[in-house]
C-alpha cells in the first residue's frame, strides 16, 4: 500500500518547504570502524567474486564529459535583502515550471526504481521505512546534482524535498497510521533524512570507505554483515552520480526527467568511457 503513487502533491507543492531538523552527530567512531573493517576485509582477503567486479577507488568524482560548471553567481544587494526576508527573488525560469519539474524529478525517484531488487540484493525488509531509506538515497543524488545549477537549482531542491514529505505523509495515511504515531514517525524520518544527507555528502567527496560507512549507517541501519552488499551500493552510487552529472542542467530544471542505471550490471564502469 505504501508504494502507491503520489496523489496530492501537485496541489500542495506551492506550500512551505519541509522543516529543517538538527543533523546531530552522525559520524560515530563505531560506525566508521565497522564499515571500514568490512572494506578492509574485502581488500585483505579478496574472495572469488572480487576479481569479477573491481571496486571504485577514485577519491575524486570523475565526470563522463567535461560539462561546464556554474561559477559562483553574483547576487545584488536587493536580491540578498529579499531572500534575507524569506522571499525568493526573480529567477531565470518561471517558478511554476521549476516546481512542476521538482515534482516530476521526485516522481522519478519513486516510480523508476526497482525497490524489490533493492530489497532482495541488500537483504532489506519490505516496509515503509526501507522504502523511505531507498527513496531518500535517490532524492539526495538529485539534490547534489541540482545544487550545481545556481539559485534556480537550490530553489528546485526545496520543492523536491517538500514533495517527498508530502508523499511520505500520504502513504502513511493510506497505511492507516494514526495522527500521533504519524507525527512521531515523520519527526524521526526528518532527523534521519538530514543526518543521511550530511553523511552522504561527506562520502561522495571522500574515498569508498567513507561512502560505505555512510551507507552502512543510513541505508542498512548498521545491520549489514556482507561486504558484497556494501560494494554493490558504493558502486551504484558512484556510477549513478557520474551519470546524473552528465545530464544537461537546463533540461533538468525545466523537465525534471531523470533515468537511473540498473542496480547491478555487468560493465558498471562503462560510464567512465568518454564518447568520441
Amino acid at each position: 500500500m505504501y508504494r502507491r503513487p503520489l496523489q496530492a502533491a501537485i496541489r500542495n507543492v506551492v506550500h512551505a518547504s519541509a522543516s529543517r531538523a538538527a543533523r546531530g552527530k552522525v559520524l560515530e567512531k563505531e560506525a566508521c570502524c565497522g564499515a571500514m573493517a568490512a572494506c578492509q576485509l574485502t581488500t585483505a582477503n579478496p574472495p572469488q567474486w572480487a576479481s569479477c567486479r573491481p571496486l571504485h577507488t577514485a577519491t575524486q568524482l570523475c565526470n563522463v564529459k567535461e560539462t561546464q560548471q556554474h561559477s559562483e553567481e553574483e547576487v545584488g544587494a536587493f536580491t540578498k535583502f529579499i531572500e534575507a526576508m524569506g522571499f525568493t527573488a526573480p529567477l531565470k525560469y518561471n517558478k511554476w515550471k521549476i516546481k512542476i519539474a521538482a515534482l516530476r524529478m521526485y516522481t522519478c525517484c519513486v516510480e523508476r526504481i526497482n525497490y524489490d531488487e533493492f530489497f532482495e540484493k541488500c537483504s532489506l525488509p519490505d516496509t515503509l521505512n526501507s522504502w523511505f531509506l531507498i527513496a531518500q538515497l535517490h532524492v539526495w543524488m538529485c539534490l547534489v546534482r541540482m545544487r550545481q545549477e545556481g539559485r534556480e537549482g537550490k530553489y528546485m531542491c526545496r520543492y523536491i524535498v517538500h514533495s517527498m514529505w508530502e508523499d511520505v505523509e500520504q502513504r502513511s495515511k493510506i497505511m492507516g497510521i494514526d495522527a500521533v504515531h504519524r507525527k512521531e514517525a515523520m519527526k524521526a524520518m526528518t532527523e534521519t533524512f538530514y543526518a543521511a544527507i550530511f553523511g552522504y555528502d561527506e562520502g561522495i567527496l571522500s574515498d569508498d570507505c567513507v561512502l560505505a560507512a555512510a551507507l552502512w549507517r543510513n541505508l542498512f541501519n548498521r545491520q549489514c554483515e556482507d561486504p558484497r552488499q556494501l560494494e554493490l551500493l558504493v558502486e551504484y552510487v558512484r556510477k549513478q552520480m557520474q551519470f546524473i552529472d552528465s545530464l544537461d542542467g537546463e533540461d533538468l530544471l525545466l523537465t525534471g526527467e531523470v533515468k537511473w542505471r540498473p542496480l547491478a550490471e555487468e560493465n558498471a564502469q562503462s560510464i567512465l568511457k568518454k564518447s568520441c
